[in-house]
């Protein structure tokens, strides 16, 4: 007699959350709302790249943010500082958020008339990837210093995203980094992702990343 048994899933456990998430960007969609989750190892430079992007949109869009931490209102009381409608969400210890925690994290930060929506996820490259949150793109941020062999390390997380930001790039004397190795193993990941090198600090990059956002968040503006 067998040991054991093998027993096949054919039903996702994540499918309540998963059937709230479609439900919730065919909300988002119906109103104009365009919705980014936005994950990153901690350190990664989210926040920094955030505001980049908040001091070249938000006189174009109506933008809001929502900033997501187990503790502190650090990253919300620096993006404030850019004058635009964001809220502090805190998970009380868990390491992501789904759909449910994301729907309601929109209805404080009240959606009417806001043309495009920040989720800054909690920071690690594992939980966040397995939970879709409704959002109309996965954007990540791989950092330099992080090392270029990340999409081999945390596949799920390069296999969910549409987006990805290797940010730091002014530091790339400075660290073993090969740009055209982490192409690579990023594509095999999901070889229709668009890859944007970016320097937060200097803004180099930037401009590519911008034009391709404003083509993306225009066909849902009001």
């Amino acid at each position: 007699m067998d040991k054991y048994r093998i027993i096949e899933v054919k039903q996702s456990i994540f499918e309540n959350n998963d059937r709230e998430a479609e439900e919730l960007r065919s909300e988002l969609k119906a109103q104009g709302t365009y919705l980014i989750n936005l994950m990153a190892s901690p350190g990664a430079g989210k926040t920094s790249v955030l505001k980049r992007i908040l001091d070249a949109l938000k006189d174009e869009m109506k933008i809001g943010v929502m900033e997501a931490d187990i503790d502190s209102d650090v990253d919300a009381a620096a993006v404030a500082e850019k004058g635009v409608k964001v809220i502090q969400l805190h998970t009380g210890g868990m390491c992501h958020l789904d759909a449910a925690m994301t729907k309601q994290g929109l209805e404080n930060l009240g959606t009417e008339g806001l043309d495009l929506v920040f989720l800054e996820n909690i920071g690690n490259l594992v939980c966040p990837a397995e939970f879709d949150t409704g959002a109309t793109r996965n954007m990540m941020i791989l950092s330099v210093p992080e090392g270029h062999d990340k999409p081999l390390k945390y596949p799920l997380m390069f296999t969910v995203c549409d987006v990805l930001l290797i940010n730091k790039i002014d530091v790339l004397p400075y660290f073993d980094f090969d740009m055209e190795k982490v192409r690579e193993y990023a594509l095999m990941r999901n070889p229709n992702m668009k890859i944007f090198p970016v320097s937060a600090k200097s803004g180099e990059g930037m401009d590519a990343f911008l034009a391709w956002l404003r083509d993306e968040v225009k066909p849902a503006e009001k």
